[in-house]
């Protein structure tokens, strides 16, 4: 019996957890895990963009999916974004991930070849075969993988009894309309500065890159928007979250070398740099996470 109860909510991206010399720091993984436990999240989506899934290998990624379940099995609800540009690539992480005991698997499409719909469909099912009693959701992104899902595509995909939905990332909310409207059981809002009109237009949940820096903030929204409560005040906490983002958003590093920093000035585990060809914090970065950390707290306080 298919439970939608595991996909409605707030699940944070999971973020590269690294020691001292760029290597995956099990010991990080797990504290980060504990970490969104201890915030009350609904669950984790492991190894997407957030996790910097295109520059570790395979057995990085087993490595840190593995440590994350340590802690989280049978507490968050846990989706592995498993998609390599090669299918057997993915579809070793999918085995593993099912290994592992995770809720879902995810996929983008594969990058750099545009390949017609056809390719793209049997790229996903092969890597679903390979995770034949796990979940499978679909990763729209076209502004980073370069194709974009259409209600064609989406709906030969549905065909796949396992493949429940789409995590959305593109900016139209209009798009979440259309992938409900094709019968998806589940669709995220991936924008994380348009949660509030995602889950208006019929979002089951979201999952963000930010909101690992503050949970509390779009787990706010998500009450008040889902109860119907107060959306007057959630939209207010929309537009903080987004003024926040934009601070985010200024520094010169890379986003989640300023995330890192603001999770370690708040408090939460240090989880290293970024791996390049990221860029990690340049002059003037910390000072501008100082600044997230304070709108952060003022927006906390109102909570």
């Amino acid at each position: 019996m298919f439970d939608i109860s595991k996909y409605q909510g707030i699940i944070p991206a999971f973020y590269a957890c690294y020691d001292e010399k760029g290597e995956i720091s099990p010991k990080a993984v797990q504290k980060l895990t504990q970490y969104y436990v201890d915030k009350g999240v609904k669950g984790l989506y492991v190894g997407g963009s957030s996790g910097e899934c295109i520059y570790q290998t395979v057995p990085e990624r087993k490595l840190l999916l593995e440590n994350v379940m340590k802690v989280a099995k049978g507490k968050l609800t846990v989706i592995a974004h498993v998609a390599c540009n090669g299918t057997r690539e993915s579809m070793e992480l999918a085995a593993h991930a099912e290994s592992c005991g995770v809720d879902a698997i995810a996929s983008i499409p594969p990058i750099y070849f545009h390949l017609p719909d056809a390719a793209i469909a049997k790229y996903w099912n092969d890597i679903s075969s390979a995770a034949p009693n796990t979940d499978f959701i679909i990763y729209n992104i076209p502004q980073l993988a370069g194709v974009a899902l259409n209600p064609g595509l989406l709906s030969t995909m549905l065909e796949n009894p396992r493949c429940i939905g789409v995590k959305n990332s593109s900016m139209p909310v209009e798009d979440i309309e259309k992938w409900v409207h094709c019968g998806a059981k589940v669709v995220f809002n991936g924008p994380d500065e348009q949660l509030l009109g995602g889950l208006v237009s019929g979002a089951t949940g979201g999952i963000g890159g930010t909101y690992g820096a503050m949970p509390e903030v779009f787990l706010k929204i998500y009450e008040l928007a889902t109860t119907g409560r107060d959306l007057a005040k959630a939209r207010e906490l929309q537009q903080d979250a987004c003024q926040i983002i934009y601070k985010m958003c200024s520094g010169k590093g890379n986003m989640y070398a300023m995330i890192k920093e603001i999770l370690r000035q708040s408090g939460g585990p240090d989880l290293g740099g970024v791996r390049e060809p990221l860029l990690d914090l340049q002059e003037g970065d910390r000072e501008i996470a100082a600044e997230c950390v304070a709108m952060i707290n003022a927006v906390k306080a109102k909570l």
